[in-house]
């Protein structure tokens, strides 16, 4: 399929969950049981970071043994890991920036890919590729909500949606999901890798089921 079908996928099944973990993991099975708890809580997506060795690794062990989670992959900063993450197991990507060199080739490929962007310059290039679902980053630091609606305001009539990552927490998370051009918001509190390097699975466990009862009260 194209890459307009396959964002546009992506964008329908990320709306349906509304708040996606983003996950930094350095092994294979502490990977396994972050995305089984996941899978328990009802929280059936995951952003998986190329930030650690382990991510392509994780997403093809977790593509297989869950396929019930809508699996991405994130920080996708060359070509190279674009392909690694699709080839996984991945269904769709996201990146910090607005690099065109990936973004050209998440088209020729057709994959569902949505580049990071916080200015309206960055915007308008990445709509000059065919992106209508990017990522905002870093949300919280480039002014949050009230940023983010000045940023909407002169494309709404474009169709562009956008996903806020990057200190999104429970505290602000609701404010970013009533914007209705916002897809889902990255859950960068959600499985902290501190939490999840020292076992604290019932820590986490508790953070993730509470973030499905809230986002089922948007």
């Amino acid at each position: 399929m194209s890459f307009q079908k396959n964002t546009q996928i992506a964008v329908e099944k990320l709306s349906a969950i509304k708040i996606v973990p983003v996950l930094v993991l350095n092994d294979v099975d502490s990977g396994l049981k972050m995305c089984e708890l996941l899978a328990e809580c009802g929280l059936p997506a995951a952003e998986i970071t190329f930030r650690t060795t382990a991510a392509e690794a994780v997403i093809k062990a977790a593509a297989s043994r869950f396929p019930e989670l809508y699996l991405g992959a994130g920080t996708i900063l060359n070509s190279r890991d674009l392909h690694r993450a699709f080839e996984a197991g991945a269904k769709f990507a996201v990146a910090p920036g607005f690099n065109p060199t990936i973004v050209k080739e998440a088209v020729a490929n057709g994959f569902a890919f949505a580049p990071g962007v916080c200015t309206p310059s960055e915007v308008e290039q990445a709509m000059e590729y065919g992106c209508r679902f990017l990522k905002f980053f870093p949300a919280e630091a480039s002014g949050g909500v009230n940023f983010l609606k000045s940023l909407i305001a002169p494309y709404k009539h474009l169709g562009v949606r956008f996903m806020p990552t990057g200190g999104v927490s429970t505290g602000n998370v609701a404010e970013y999901l009533k914007l209705k051009e916002v897809v889902a918001v990255g859950g960068t509190w959600l499985g902290k890798s501190s939490d999840i390097e020292s076992g604290s699975w019932d820590t986490i466990r508790t953070a993730v089921k509470a973030a499905v009862e809230l986002s089922k009260n948007i």
